[in-house]
Formats: structure tokens, C-alpha cells, sequence
């Protein structure tokens, strides 16, 4: 499968990312093997996770999606050649344990190398700004964990076009290395806080960009029309949102699409995704290897220009009325 690279990192990856938030979560450890397994035999090559993974689920502390990953890695020690391994750091793990100061950054990656079964992070991304701490601060301890060979290369999560330019004004003005990837909420129907500046800045700064929620939850594979449909799963609640004008709008146009194609709406979701200047590659999560192989449909769709034509229109902010 033909890979591209992740900015100016000096990685390169396949089309898709997996998100690895439901390995502990709505994949046990059986379901998360299988699936990693199937997901490095389609051709891809990168798992994004974080340390706080997922400690939303009662009882769960955080990190156990790391330690799914690492756990199939002991098991399979050959993956670790043919995977890269994302993770973030800096949400709340309890204890004042968050945010992106040096001391917690180094105990952190030291956590997230244990739990991994690793001895070095391809991608270590700030998983949201940190108020308290200063840009010149982060990027230092990043560079620092570069240097000591526990990283590859780091990112950020999150940050909004003004975040971003004075987090790279930081790196410049105290001679830092810059943030080399962004890694924001994206997708068809979730498109204001990464089109326009962020996204342009992204672009002019040649990052590597890996967009989280590439299936707004769901909503974007077609399965949730009406309120009825909500309670088909766990997450169905996080689409209730979306069911307004310009969401079934949205889903409109993708049944268009995926029916010209004879394909799945989701399989046409990702595609846009992938085809969209600006992303490097969609990250997105499945709990069963036949949701997996709506990755490899996407990886291989086309769209024509009148097929994002069509979905640009549907999904434009502002096109027609936005309330439920």
C-alpha cells in the first residue's frame, strides 16, 4: 500500500490511521489482537493512542490502551518493525497528573514506553494546550526526549490556529525545533475549527496532519438517520447533534456517492478525507475486522471531482439550515 509522509517528520504512513481508543474500551484484548493483526496484514502501518486511554470507562486508570498495544507487541515482537506507535500526553491521569510541563512529560513518556513495550515513541503529540506552561517549556522537553532517542518526533492535538502560530513563534524565536504534526477534530460534518486558518497554516507549515473523529462517531457511516436510531450504541448519544438539516443533507450525498461507487458511506467519508489537501491521513477506529475493510475500500476509492464537488457542497458551513 502506497505510503506518504507525515510532514516533515521523516515518517511515512499509509492512508489510514487507526485510532486505538477502543482497545480496552469496546475491544478486549482478544478483539484488539485480532484487529491489529488485520489492520498491519491490509498494508497499514500506524496506531494512534494516548495515556489517558481510557480512563472515561469506571474502573479504568488510564494507559490501557497503551498497555493492550504493548501487550500485542510482546506477543508479536516482529509488529514493532512494520507499526508506528502515536501517543499523547497531557490530559488529567488523576493526582494533577496532566498538562505539559517537564517534570510530568518526563515521568509520562517513561509510562507510555513502559506500558507500549518500547524503547522509542515514533509520534509523541501534546494531547491539548496547556495554559499554565509555556510553549518555549514544552517544545524544550520534546527536543530533549529527541535527543535522548525515546522519540521520534513530536506533534500537537488540539490547538487552534492562534495556539499554533505562537507555539511556532516560540520555536523560532528561542531556537526550538517547531511542532511537526496536528492532529485536529475533522471530518464532513465537523469542518469550522480546521477549515480556514488552522488548515491553512497546517499547509503553509508543511505539518503532518492526522484528523481524529473521522466518522464524527458514527454518524458519518449512515446508521444513525433519526432519534430512534440513537440507542443502537454506546456512542449513539454524541450524534444526536448532527441530526439536523445539514447533517441528513450530508448523509444524502453520501449515499449518492457510495451508491455511484457501490460502496459504503463510510468508505466514501474517509476517502474525502484522504483526497482533502491538508490531511495527511484520517484516523479512525473499528471494533470488528469487517469494519476494518472499509479502511482498505478507502484507501483505494478515487472520488472525481464531481464526487467531492457534490460532498463539498452538502457539507459546507452555512449551506441551509443548521438547527435540529
Amino acid at each position: 500500500m502506497q505510503q506518504c509522509p507525515l510532514g516533515r517528520t521523516g515518517l511515512h504512513i499509509a492512508p489510514i490511521v487507526f485510532g486505538g481508543n477502543v482497545f480496552g474500551w469496546t475491544a478486549d484484548e482478544r478483539r484488539s489482537f485480532e484487529l491489529l493483526d488485520a489492520f498491519v496484514d491490509a498494508g497499514f502501518n500506524a496506531i494512534d493512542t494516548a495515556d489517558v486511554y481510557s480512563r472515561w470507562v469506571p474502573g479504568h486508570q488510564g494507559g490501557e490502551s497503551e498497555t493492550l498495544i504493548g501487550r500485542w507487541l510482546r506477543a508479536n515482537p516482529a509488529r514493532r518493525g512494520q507499526v508506528l506507535l502515536f501517543t499523547k500526553v497531557g490530559m488529567d491521569m488523576g493526582d494533577e497528573h496532566k498538562g505539559l510541563g517537564r517534570l510530568w512529560i518526563e515521568r509520562a513518556v517513561e509510562d507510555s514506553l513502559r506500558r507500549l513495550q518500547t524503547d522509542v515513541i515514533d509520534l509523541y503529540q501534546a494531547h491539548r494546550p496547556d495554559p499554565e506552561t509555556s510553549y518555549e517549556e514544552t517544545l524544550d522537553t520534546f527536543a530533549r526526549l529527541v535527543k535522548a532517542g525515546k522519540i521520534r518526533a513530536f506533534g500537537c492535538s488540539n490547538f487552534d490556529a492562534r495556539q499554533l502560530a505562537e507555539a511556532q513563534d516560540s520555536a523560532r524565536i528561542n531556537a526550538l525545533p517547531a511542532y511537526q504534526t496536528l492532529q485536529p477534530e475533522y471530518n464532513l460534518v465537523d469542518r469550522a475549527s480546521y477549515d480556514g486558518p488552522l488548515r491553512d497554516l497546517a499547509i503553509k507549515s508543511d505539518l503532518g496532519v492526522i484528523p481524529y473523529y473521522s466518522l464524527a462517531s458514527g454518524f458519518l457511516t449512515g446508521k444513525y438517520r433519526t432519534e430512534a436510531d440513537l440507542g443502537q450504541s454506546p456512542r449513539g448519544g454524541g450524534v444526536r447533534k448532527h441530526l439536523n438539516p445539514r447533517g441528513l443533507r450530508i448523509l444524502g450525498a453520501l449515499d449518492q456517492v457510495s451508491q455511484r461507487h457501490a460502496t459504503q458511506p463510510a468508505v466514501v467519508a474517509l476517502a474525502w478525507l484522504i483526497a482533502r489537501e491538508g490531511v495527511t491521513a484520517p484516523i479512525a477506529s473499528a471494533t470488528s475486522v469487517e469494519q476494518l475493510k472499509n479502511f482498505s475500500a478507502a484507501a483505494e476509492l478515487v472520488l472525481s471531482e464531481n464526487d467531492l464537488a457534490v460532498l463539498d457542497q452538502a457539507s459546507a458551513q452555512g449551506s441551509g439550515s443548521e438547527g435540529a
